[in-house]
């Protein structure tokens, strides 16, 4: 898993209360995780990181 000084705080605090998403975010690779930090990062909410979380994993 990508080191936690990489993570955006909203982006862990999110992960941190929704375990299913974290559970499956952890599961995956290096490469595979990057995009979904990359895109966190560039979310400018608390709000929009929950949907943001929320949302990464549905079909």
């Amino acid at each position: 898993m990508i080191d936690n000084e990489e993570l955006p705080i909203g982006f862990t605090m999110e992960l941190a209360m929704h375990s299913d998403v974290l559970n499956h975010f952890a599961k995956l690779s290096k490469s595979e995780q990057k995009p979904l930090v990359d895109k966190a990062r560039q979310v400018n909410s608390r709000h929009e990181m929950r949907e943001y979380v929320e949302s990464m994993f549905r079909p």
